[in-house]
């Protein structure tokens, strides 16, 4: 029975690159799948884009295609990613050059778009946003981007195209494992059992080292060994569906019921509709076995056909952060940060200055437990951290030159003090007809 080894070479956008090296280079695998893709990181790709079209793709593209590229070669080892994020034609050339510079010969690279649905936002003016009820109309033009979520249709028609390199927008995380499956298996995308089946597959490796120890450890309770060299893990998989998850036999970390348990639960909201592009996966009736040291066979588990809605994810301007942090050392230092926290209280009011929200944290005594009260008496160093924010730049900016103030106005001692200021860039969600997304897959050869 024919089968594909696929391997995980990034959990998120600044992941290590070590350890989709070892994979790569001793794995056996077909292919490697670089997920560098979150909700934020998209819109923010899409504002570098905005001021240079070259740009918008993943800022580490180059450095990992620069290292991957001759082994992927040497190993006959196929790329899929979303590094493309807002601008997958711009990835793809990237790559491009950087083969012809490495002199490799005889590769293609795929570009993935769809996703991009900015140009249509005027349609969507009166759709409302999941997560806080506002219309898109009352964003106006804050709105920095859209991009729907999309499946694996994009990257299973590259690779019947020759593609060695697939690069997507938003294409859904456990989408870029699926398209390699459907590809080399010829499924249908009608087979809604067998999709969310290995669907769950691609949501259990999407995470990179997660399921291999890295989200699992707690000293003490959970041990994982050799974290520090965990390795990725790598999903086998038959042309009926069934798959194990393992990782490098010489590689830390570990691959357990425990581990693989605990991932298949991460993010998901109902564990029986699980909704991608390609499927509604349902997980309520999924297996785990031990079946050697570091192999785990994961069968059972089903889907049903596709909504035919897409998430789409909407990026906006809102407004500013202002931060800043100063620290006390010794006895007393509880009580000289929170002296400093009313000096800022008072200085702010009496300027009239009203963020949309503020907060102070005691680092070292509350700043994980909020309103918890612990003694005191013990702490001997206690930094304050000062966050606010604000609609427009020039109240962050007051913000933190009040905080600059404290290192000669305020209490004893203080020092180590930082600030900084950013923009914000808030994400929402709609849900559009998958029909008012275009695939299009473009190609680049070398």
């Amino acid at each position: 029975m024919k089968s594909i080894k696929i391997g995980s070479g990034a959990g998120y956008s600044d992941d290590r690159l070590e350890p989709a090296l070892d994979i790569i280079r001793d794995g056996d695998v077909d292919y490697i799948v670089f997920e560098c893709l979150a909700e934020r990181t998209i819109a923010i790709a899409q504002q570098r884009k905005m001021k240079d079209s070259k740009q918008g793709y993943d800022s580490l593209l180059e450095y990992r295609m620069a290292q991957v590229l001759p082994l992927c070669v040497e190993n006959n080892v196929k790329i899929v990613t979303n590094m493309g994020a807002a601008n997958p034609k711009a990835a793809a050339e990237m790559v491009k050059q950087i083969a012809e510079k490495q002199g490799l010969q005889h590769l293609k690279i795929a570009a993935v778009t769809g996703d991009d649905v900015f140009s249509e936002i005027e349609r969507y003016q009166n759709e409302t946003l999941l997560e806080n009820g506002k219309q898109i109309k009352e964003l106006g033009s804050s709105i920095v981007s859209a991009n729907a979520y999309i499946g694996a249709a994009g990257i299973v028609q590259a690779l019947k195209a020759g593609a060695d390199i697939v690069i997507t927008g938003r294409a859904a995380d456990p989408s870029l494992f699926l398209g390699p499956m459907m590809y080399e298996f010829g499924w249908s995308f009608e087979n809604a059992e067998l999709l969310g089946k290995v669907t769950i597959g691609g949501h259990l490796m999407e995470c990179g080292a997660q399921i291999t120890g890295g989200y699992f450890a707690d000293p003490g309770y959970k041990e994982v060994p050799e974290l520090w060299n965990v390795g990725f893990p790598i999903m086998e998989v038959t042309e009926n569906g069934e798959y194990h998850i393992t990782k490098l036999a010489n590689a830390g970390g570990l691959v357990s019921l425990a581990t693989v348990k605990e991932q298949l639960l991460y993010e998901i909201h109902d564990p029986a509709n699980y909704l991608t592009p390609d499927v509604i996966a349902d997980f309520s009736s999924v297996q785990v076995e031990e079946v050697a040291k570091d192999v785990v066979k994961v069968f059972g588990g089903s889907g049903k056909p596709k909504t035919g809605l897409l998430k789409t994810s909407i990026g906006y301007k809102d407004g500013y952060i202002a931060e800043a942090e100063i620290s006390y050392g010794g006895a007393g230092s509880v009580e000289r940060a929170k002296l400093a926290k009313t000096i800022m209280e008072k200085r702010l009011a009496a300027q009239d200055i009203e963020p949309i929200e503020m907060r102070y944290d005691f680092i070292g005594l509350n700043s994980l437990y909020a309103n918890e009260v612990f003694d005191t008496q013990e702490v001997s160093e206690t930094r304050l951290r000062i966050a606010a924010r604000t609609e427009d730049e020039a109240v962050a900016n007051a913000i933190v030159r009040e905080a600059m103030s404290l290192y000669t106005n305020g209490p004893a001692g203080g020092g180590g003090i930082r600030s900084n200021i950013k923009e914000i860039v808030s994400i929402g969600s709609i849900l559009i007809p998958e029909p008012d997304t275009d695939i299009n897959v473009s190609y680049w050869e070398v």
